[in-house]
């Protein structure tokens, strides 16, 4: 079994204690993280390797942005892709050498898209379906089992979202940013972890905004981060779920971890 978690933990270092937490209590094999938001050198790599993630492939810029995926077991960097073409760190590949040996594991932060979904006003808006086509182009060639985990910023369901009319002329979930991860999904034909385990219509949300002051009342969240897998891979994972209760810890993300069980 290998267990594999993905959270945009928006500051590694300003919210390690809750890390930690997150490590010490579920206990993945490997984690995902994005927004890290700290350069290679500064990240608290002492801080894993006490708790025994001391295998890790960091691509970090500092103050903004930012991936790493920390493991128990080996692996090595495979990857990075600059999807964006402006030199963000957005983006960390690995291939896992211990339990799970072979698969390909790719981190990824979508840029977020400013706040009007149209690319001929908002250049955000147009860097991310832009961003959205180099990794349509790049899954195409993909030849290896592989699970493509992090931050899409796009909720692509009706229950991905609290109000599906009030959002679809929101940056997350328009029909154009649906259509588009629509296209990378089918490049290579990945499958939704998340989707697979928790059945639409069914309720799935990771994130709430921090100007929701009370989340369990107006519970207005979206899906925006998800674990998507190669189809033999995808046969392969036995579990996945949600850790809402992390988006209520001390000084939280915004975003909750999703975590996959692989019997590989």
């Amino acid at each position: 079994m290998v267990k594999i978690a993905s959270w945009n933990i928006n500051s590694v270092r300003l919210r390690m204690p809750i890390v930690e937490r997150f490590l010490t209590e579920e206990a993945p094999d490997v984690l995902c993280l994005q927004e890290i938001k700290t350069i290679e050198e500064a990240f608290p790599h002492k801080a894993f390797d006490a708790l025994g993630y001391t295998h890790r492939a960091v691509h970090g810029m500092k103050g903004y942005h930012g991936v790493a995926t920390v493991s128990r077991i080996p692996l090595k960097e495979f990857s990075r892709h600059d999807w964006q073409d402006n030199g963000e760190a957005r983006h960390v590949g690995v291939e896992l050498l211990g339990p799970g040996k072979g698969m390909i594991l790719e981190n990824v932060y979508v840029p977020a898209g400013g706040d009007e979904p149209d690319r001929t006003i908002n250049v955000k808006f147009g860097q991310k379906l832009d961003f959205l086509e180099r990794m349509t182009r790049w899954a195409e060639k993909v030849d290896r089992p592989t699970l493509i985990v992090g931050d899409f910023n796009i909720a692509p369901l009706e229950s991905d979202v609290w109000n599906h009319k009030q959002l679809l002329k929101v940056v997350s979930h328009t029909p154009i940013e649906v259509e588009t991860l629509q296209r990378f999904k089918d490049a290579h034909g990945w499958v939704d972890i998340g989707r697979e385990h928790i059945v639409a219509p069914e309720r799935y949300y990771t994130w709430w905004s921090y100007r929701n002051k009370d989340r369990h009342v107006a519970d207005r969240g979206r899906r925006l981060d998800h674990m998507w897998a190669s189809p033999e891979l995808a046969k392969q994972a036995v579990g996945h779920s949600v850790l809402e209760a992390a988006r209520d810890w001390t000084q939280p993300s915004d975003h909750v971890p999703l975590v996959t069980e692989f019997s590989l």
